[in-house]
């Protein structure tokens, strides 16, 4: 009898430390995961500033807003297919909103500049909003209107209906925190030493910081 006892005490416990794990699973599980979709000219610096976001889980680099399906990078860069070079931020709505996305967004790049952004010139290299429902509209245009309200200037940066988004090329995710060596105009470079020569000699954190000063987020 003391030994049934014992197994069915032993059952009781493994059954409700099991319950309690797949609470608390349940509760990681249920994050609230959402995606909102921007073009900041090059999109290796576009991912590697909002990686550092707190509540962003990832982002993945591509291309949208154009119709040619399933464009390469060549072909996007080329020209004629209508597509930005994007990002997609995939993010914990718990943890950090579409609209201070959007805020960090428009102080990240150059959003008065329709021709490109900063050396990266062209059509694929423009700055745009993709929105998926009305809920990301509003908090765009939010976003938007106090960004242009704070620069006392025109923002050309248009708000789109979000269309099919293409994952670029394995190469281009996580560019910024490569270990490949490559071949720059300054001679071989890890993959992320040369990800930071092309940014500071691109000039995009040196026009952020004339643009927004103190209010740049990713700019130190």
């Amino acid at each position: 009898m003391v030994r049934n006892m014992n197994n069915v005490k032993a059952f009781v416990l493994a059954l409700a430390i099991g319950i309690g794990l797949a609470i608390q699973c349940t509760g990681v599980n249920a994050r609230d995961m959402q995606v909102l979709t921007v073009a900041g000219g090059c999109f290796w610096c576009v991912e590697a500033d909002f990686e550092k976001v707190r509540g962003v889980q990832e982002v993945v680099s591509g291309y949208t807003g154009g119709t040619v399906a399933n464009p390469t990078y060549r072909q996007v860069t080329g020209g004629g297919t209508g597509h930005y070079e994007a990002v997609q931020i995939i993010y914990d709505a718990d943890q950090v909103s579409a609209r201070r996305l959007y805020d960090l967004f428009f102080r990240s790049v150059d959003p008065t500049d329709a021709g490109g952004q900063f050396c990266d010139r062209g059509d694929s290299y423009r700055t745009a909003i993709f929105v998926s429902d009305p809920a990301q509209q509003q908090d765009a245009e939010a976003a938007k209107s106090a960004a242009e309200a704070e620069l006392g200037q025109p923002i050309v940066t248009p708000i789109l209906s979000a269309g099919p988004f293409y994952t670029a090329e394995d190469y281009h995710q996580d560019y910024y925190r490569g270990t490949d060596i490559i071949l720059t105009r300054a001679g071989p470079k890890s993959q992320a030493a040369a990800y930071d020569f092309y940014r500071e000699a691109c000039g995009r954190d040196q026009r952020v910081r004339q643009l927004w000063g103190g209010d740049a987020p990713f700019v130190n």
